[in-house]
């Protein structure tokens, strides 16, 4: 709520302005398609949105699903509740104009919290490894350098992983123990 009330626009607009030297503020929002698949939305004319592009793979909808599914039946229904949660967020909340010297950046009027932030720190608790640990701060850094969210996003995308981790947490800690036969 805070994000739409605009306690945080004087921060977010000096990310605009100051630490996203990859940002590509010329489209409107993502398409489903863009979403979905891979690199499907990666502008290939900056070197910020290519190495974001390639590095937050992981971090996409279908293959963190995956990649947490191999790994934890629980957490990729933590994932997929999340997700609920994101999308939700984006449909419900509009944050006020960022602007990019005079154009308005539409993207980011929904662009609260982050899925990829979400996801990356979701696959990297799945796997409990300071490698993907690095892949996942890296991923969110290169994120906020290529433009493609606000400071505010991407916090918001990690204090929703946390709470989704938590909730798989205190679910796990419920379940029943399994009869043996």
């Amino acid at each position: 709520m805070a994000v739409a009330a605009g306690a945080f626009t004087g921060l977010d607009q000096w990310a605009v302005d100051h630490v996203m030297p990859g940002g590509h503020f010329t489209g409107g929002e993502p398409s489903l398609l863009d979403s979905l698949v891979p690199l499907a939305g990666t502008h290939w004319s900056s070197a910020w949105s290519v190495a974001s592009g390639v590095v937050a793979v992981p971090a996409s909808f279908l293959v963190a699903l995956a990649l947490v599914a191999w790994r934890s039946r629980l957490l990729a229904t933590a994932l997929i509740a999340a997700v609920a949660v994101e999308t939700l967020c984006k449909h419900v909340l509009t944050r006020p104009e960022l602007h990019h010297g005079l154009r308005h950046i539409v993207a980011f009027d929904d662009s609260f919290p982050s899925g990829h932030a979400l996801r990356a720190v979701l696959v990297a608790a799945a796997f409990r490894s300071p490698w993907w640990t690095a892949w996942a701060v890296a991923t969110i850094a290169l994120i906020q350098l290529a433009g493609w969210h606000t400071p505010t996003d991407l916090a918001g995308g990690c204090l929703l992983a946390l709470l989704a981790l938590l909730g798989a947490r205190a679910l796990r800690g419920r379940r029943l123990p399994r009869r043996r036969a």
